[in-house]
């Protein structure tokens, strides 16, 4: 049976697994969903300086705090770049990393994955240092998406530190491309074909497609856990 460490995107926490991980665990596995700081239920910790340092040690606490071994890292969204670095700092400990419609590294020994999120969602609010979730922004990546699960998702997301995406990250030679697996979503607006087609950098693993927007942990909650299960054999 398999060890999840459950890493959200911008906006989430924990809490956007919450359908997923009793899939899994009903089968026998073990989830392990992370808050990162500044999001979630760890919102009031959210400050200008909190970026992907903090988000590092966040699952790194995790792994340690909860002894594990032998797991499988899970990384949605902007996170594939946290699930990255971590597999990079416990490359021995990692199984399997799963990247969910997320940041794909370049298996390169320099700084990559910062972007300025402002220049795609706007900028925050005046004086603020993180960007909330809006309608338009969900009608642009998840417009599937709608009725109480949009209502649920909208009551529950919560600012996204700026520092997190402009902060990138540099991977070491302990990374491991081979363990590499692939989850696209074919209605997140990403070229997913050409993806697939290695026109945007050579895919190294298995990989699976979920005809689902942005965020199929809540919008095919069953499908991307018997997912996930798939490419961890």
């Amino acid at each position: 049976m398999a060890r999840f460490v459950l890493i959200p995107g911008a906006w989430l926490g924990a809490w956007a697994w919450k359908d997923v991980t009793p899939i899994l665990e009903k089968e026998g596995h073990s989830t392990y969903p992370v808050t990162l700081t500044g999001m979630g239920d760890r919102v009031h910790l959210a400050t200008r300086d909190v970026g992907m340092e903090t988000a590092i040690q966040d699952v790194l606490n995790v792994i340690k705090y909860n002894d594990l071994d032998d797991f499988v890292l899970v990384g949605h969204s902007f996170a594939g770049k946290v699930a990255a670095l971590v597999a990079d700092h416990a490359h021995d400990k990692v199984q399997k990393i799963v990247y969910v419609d997320a940041f794909r590294p370049e298996i390169v020994m320099e700084p990559q994955g910062g972007f300025d999120p402002t220049r795609e969602f706007g900028p925050p609010p005046q004086g603020g240092n993180a960007i909330p979730l809006t309608e338009e922004i969900i009608d642009r990546i998840g417009k599937d998406v709608v009725g109480p699960n949009r209502k649920w998702m909208m009551s529950m997301a919560t600012p996204w530190p700026i520092q997190l995406a402009k902060d990138p990250i540099t991977l070491s030679k302990n990374y491991d491309e081979t363990k590499e697996t692939y989850v696209f979503c074919s209605l997140s607006g990403d070229p997913v074909d050409e993806i697939i087609a290695g026109k945007w950098g050579k895919l190294n693993g298995p990989y699976k497609v979920i005809e689902t927007g942005h965020w199929p942990m809540i919008t095919k909650p069953e499908e991307l856990a018997k997912d996930l299960v798939f490419l961890t054999k």
